[in-house]
């Protein structure tokens, strides 16, 4: 699967945290923390071309140009409600950062993305957005999510997610091919009931302790 816009972070730490996650002895506590440090380690990855800008500083010694952020501040839009399990780690990174949320459910008969809730920050056409969601199965939530942010005028998208169906690498790259995608692992296909194979379960029910 060759697409300059989709990025395999293939980093050791990465592929040994997804490992304990998908391990069904992993707890609530230690899943959680397990989604925010990989969050971590792919928001590094995913971010290195935010725009920066010399400014002035007096350093201890002398006055100095050194590079800081500019433009308006990064987005980052969890799509409800395992989403919000990497928002933490993406915070991490860049505090400063506006947060938007999107609300989607998925359809139990069809499959599909439904949705419930979008709250956005202002003046998204000028700012960086990075949608997170620990998985990428059938592509409709991911799709979704896109359609809203563009209906509301953002531009500048990327789409991260921890484990990833090539079903749904197909869906959003053929919907959205402005999208540059992050993933930490392609996982091997979806089954009869579009859940990801070998996956980790449901992220949202093992990041909340829910059934």
């Amino acid at each position: 699967m060759e697409n300059k816009n989709v990025v395999f972070l293939n980093h050791p730490l990465i592929q040994h945290k997804i490992s304990m996650l998908r391990d069904e002895k992993t707890g609530t506590n230690e899943f959680r923390k397990l989604v925010e440090e990989i969050a971590v380690l792919m928001g590094y990855e995913a971010l290195r071309d935010l725009p920066v800008e010399d400014v002035e500083v007096k350093t201890p010694i002398e006055v100095c140009k050194t590079p800081m952020l500019s433009g308006k501040k990064l987005v980052v839009v969890p799509i409800l409600r395992a989403g919000l399990g990497m928002m933490n780690g993406m915070l991490t990174l860049v505090p400063s950062a506006k947060v938007g949320h999107i609300g989607l459910s998925r359809n139990e008969k069809t499959h599909q993305a439904e949705e419930y809730y979008c709250k956005m920050p202002d003046s998204l056409d000028q700012r960086q957005i990075v949608i997170v969601d620990p998985m990428l199965a059938t592509g409709g939530s991911a799709v979704s999510a896109v359609d809203f942010i563009k209906k509301r005028g953002g531009k500048n998208i990327k789409f991260m997610c921890i484990i990833a169906a090539p079903e749904g690498v197909e869906v959003l790259t053929k919907a959205h091919p402005d999208v540059k995608l992050y993933i930490g692992h392609l996982d091997r296909c979806l089954n009869e009931n579009a859940y990801i194979c070998p996956g980790l379960g449901d992220a949202g029910d093992r990041i909340f302790g829910t059934n």
